[in-house]
């Protein structure tokens, strides 16, 4: 079963859904990128920092699919700021491809690429060791560079917030073409994604089920309009992304459930009604976020967690 498309300002089109790859342990993902493309994916999400780029290139090798039916993402890590050719060059070796179809900046947040640990560095107080004198524009000219060259067919940011966005579009020439956020029924930020809709950003969501042992899929609305619909209710979270036009990265190493996650939003057509139901969910007293990393600099987001 084939994955509905959305397009991009490049005039490319994207897959809807995508399999993503974090915390997918390199013996585990291998097999799981292999089923989840020949199953009918054609949409991959990894990142360098994930650790497991060789092992998603290798899932990607034994499943055999024309490398131009394919939609790969991987993502510029933050101790990569000052050298963004360099980094892909070694994502683009580890994934064994010649190109990627988009490749995102991951954090707004440059890392000191020399300081005491090559992911996270930090410092004596035990904060994380932030490159306080490199701007993000500088790292946004660069993804600007790779794409003209061909290596990315797209570029893109990931984690920004309206804030972070409008500092590198006051400078930038190429405006990206998505914004991998965590969204989801609990986390849906809609005066974020209305900003990203008026500048022509794509948003993609990661963690769009929530995170491992998540109460999206027990909410007593999915719960109901899950039966309404004889589906799963991860279908009904899922569909709801694609309703609002968002990009869905749902993760999963599970053969069976890698599978329904790519049949079973297909199958769902939410109704109004239904998606009035689940708007309501966040504002209603369930908005929550499960990914906030201590990073010590404002990030703009609402519902972020303060700083310490």
């Amino acid at each position: 079963m084939a994955s509905p498309t959305f397009k991009l300002n490049t005039g490319a089109t994207i897959p809807a859904i995508g399999l993503g790859t974090w915390q997918s342990k390199p013996e585990e993902v291998t097999a799981a990128v292999e089923h989840a493309l020949k199953t009918g994916y054609r949409h991959i999400d990894c990142a360098w920092m994930y650790g497991n780029e060789a092992a998603v290139g290798e899932g990607i090798r034994r499943a055999g699919i024309p490398r131009s039916e394919l939609f790969v993402t991987s993502k510029l890590w933050s101790t990569h700021h000052t050298r963004v050719a360099q980094s892909l060059q070694e994502t683009l070796q580890n994934l064994g491809l010649d190109y990627l179809d988009l490749y995102l900046i991951h954090w707004p947040v440059p890392l000191n690429p020399n300081g005491n640990h090559p992911t996270i560095p930090t410092l004596p107080s035990g904060k994380r060791d932030v490159l306080e004198d490199w701007d993000i524009r500088d790292t946004w000219k660069q993804m600007e560079a790779v794409y003209r060259e061909g290596k990315a067919k797209a570029i893109g940011v990931s984690n920004f917030s309206k804030l972070k966005l409008e500092h590198i579009l006051a400078t930038a020439e190429v405006v990206p073409a998505v914004d991998q956020l965590e969204l989801h029924l609990y986390n849906p930020d809609p005066t974020l994604l209305a900003y990203l809709k008026e500048k022509g950003i794509l948003p993609q969501a990661y963690s769009p089920l929530g995170s491992t042992g998540s109460p999206l899929l027990s909410d007593e609305v999915v719960v109901e309009l899950a039966k309404k619909h004889s589906a799963d209710p991860s279908a009904i979270a899922l569909a709801y992304l694609l309703a609002k036009g968002i990009v869905a990265l749902p993760k999963s190493v599970t053969p069976a459930r890698i599978t329904q996650n790519l049949e079973g939003p297909i199958k769902v057509k939410l109704d109004e009604e239904d998606v009035k139901k689940l708007d309501a969910l966040a504002p209603g007293g369930k908005q929550r976020r499960f990914i906030a990393p201590p990073w010590p600099i404002e990030l703009g987001f609402d519902n972020w967690p303060p700083l310490k």
